[in-house]
C-alpha cells in the first residue's frame, strides 16, 4: 500500500511590533496569531520568561496539548474498535523543557496523566493496554525526539 501523505498549511502573523519593529530587543511583543481557514484564530505569544504574554498560548504549551490530543484521538479510537466505552476522558499532561547555557533549549520529556472512566462491562486491563497502541500510533509521538510517557489512571462506572 502506498502511504499518503497529507499536507497542513496555517498562518502564523506576528502582531507585537510596538512601532519600532525589532529595532531593540524589548522594543517589541511576542504576540503573534495562529489561524487555519474556517477555524477560531489562537492568541499566542512566547511564555512569560522570554518575554511573553502570560494570557496567550505559548508554542511549548501547544507542543503538550498536541501530545495529549494525538493520544487521545488514538486511543478513544481504538477503544470504540475494542468495544471498550470511555465515558470521560481528561489529561493534565506536563512537559518539561531545558534550557542551555547558549539560550537555546529542548523539551527533554512529556507526561501525559489521562484520567479515564469506562463502563463496568468494559475490560478495564485492555483499557489500560490500549494507551501502548495509542502511544505507537501517535502522529505527533512519532515525531519527536524526547520521550513521551503516559501515566493513567481508568475507573469504572
Amino acid at each position: 500500500m502506498k502511504p499518503k501523505t497529507h499536507t497542513y498549511t496555517v498562518k502564523v502573523e506576528w502582531t507585537g511590533n510596538l512601532g519600532q519593529g525589532t529595532s531593540h530587543y524589548k522594543t517589541y511583543t511576542r504576540n503573534h496569531e495562529i489561524s487555519v481557514a474556517g477555524k477560531p484564530t489562537i492568541l499566542a505569544s512566547s511564555d512569560p520568561a522570554f518575554r511573553g504574554d502570560s494570557t496567550r498560548y505559548n508554542p511549548e504549551e501547544l507542543l503538550v496539548a498536541s501530545l495529549s490530543t494525538c493520544h487521545m484521538l488514538w486511543y478513544l479510537h481504538l477503544c470504540a474498535e475494542a468495544g471498550i466505552i470511555v465515558i470521560s476522558y481528561v489529561d493534565n499532561p506536563t512537559g518539561t523543557m531545558m534550557e542551555t547555557d547558549n539560550g537555546s533549549g529542548r523539551f527533554t520529556e512529556v507526561t501525559l496523566k489521562p484520567s479515564i472512566t469506562i463502563n463496568t462491562a468494559s475490560d478495564r486491563e485492555q483499557a489500560i493496554a490500549l494507551h501502548h497502541t495509542a502511544h505507537e500510533k501517535c502522529f505527533i509521538a512519532n515525531s519527536v525526539n524526547f520521550p513521551v510517557d503516559c501515566q493513567p489512571a481508568i475507573a469504572s462506572i
